[in-house]
């Protein structure tokens, strides 16, 4: 683990004296739970086709509303396993800084409803989740307790009440993210004065521009991620290891 400016005890002070702390986390903070992230090289979910077809094309808004049971197909490996991993350091840190006072938001990219089952408060789910699914015709909520015993028996969902098609509020590619949480999350990452990224290779818009606000707000940016990311040459405080570095930020608070 390498720093560049900012040492962890440094970090640990400005989160204590922060008046606007936030935090965005990547697909690498679920690595850490054993699920794999989509852009790695050899890994990654989309680095291989399912079935002779390619994540991209399954997760497409198109694909779902004419082949919903290719998605559903495939989320029975991807996102129906909520049981099988379980919060990790990071979601549990993150989740004890909030409660303490100290961490105003989480932001994440991330669809698998860790930082929610770790405790975090009504975190901001850039690209939502499957905690939350509606009908497509009638509006009727389910939730992901009602819709995942369906969907690991291998059943496409449909409403009980109008037999119309069940979706994940997951951002489908072809669909815009909630204007309303992104205009929570732009105000949010101009406020901050401090910025804690995780996990991110931020290259994936448009969040990835998100923390280009914290910067030209002056805020703080502090970010822990394994690969180079295009801000490392911007921020306060450059780590490697998420795992490690919150082994060390944790003796602090």
């Amino acid at each position: 683990m390498q720093s560049v400016l900012m040492t962890i005890p440094e970090v640990s002070e400005a989160i204590k004296t922060s008046k606007y702390f936030i935090t965005l986390t990547g697909a690498g903070v679920s690595t850490l739970s054993g699920i794999p992230d989509f852009r790695s090289a050899s890994t990654g979910v989309y680095s291989k086709p399912w079935h002779g077809r390619s994540v991209e094309e399954i997760l497409s808004i198109d694909c779902f509303l004419s082949r919903p049971e290719l998605f559903y197909q495939w989320a029975t490996e991807f996102v129906y396993r909520a049981d099988d991993f379980a919060p990790n350091i990071v979601h549990t840190s993150l989740a004890n800084l909030e409660k303490q006072g100290y961490l105003k938001r989480v932001y994440t990219q991330n669809i698998d409803i860790l930082h929610t089952r770790a405790g975090s408060i009504n975190p901001g789910e850039l690209h939502g989740s499957a905690a939350h699914h509606h009908c497509l015709s009638c509006g009727e909520y389910y939730s992901y307790n009602e819709i995942a015993p369906e969907v690991m028996s291998g059943k496409v969902p449909r409403c009980c009440k109008c037999g119309g098609l069940v979706k994940p509020d997951i951002v489908f590619y072809g669909e815009g993210l909630d204007k309303k949480l992104w205009r929570e999350a732009e105000m949010d990452f101009n406020w901050a004065d401090l910025l804690l990224v995780l996990g991110s290779s931020l290259t994936v818009y448009p969040v990835a521009s998100l923390p280009e606000l914290t910067f030209h707000a002056e805020g703080k940016i502090v970010l822990v991620n394994a690969q180079s990311t295009p801000l490392d040459r911007r921020v306060a405080g450059r780590f490697s290891d998420l795992e490690s570095f919150f082994m060390e930020l944790n003796k602090f608070f």
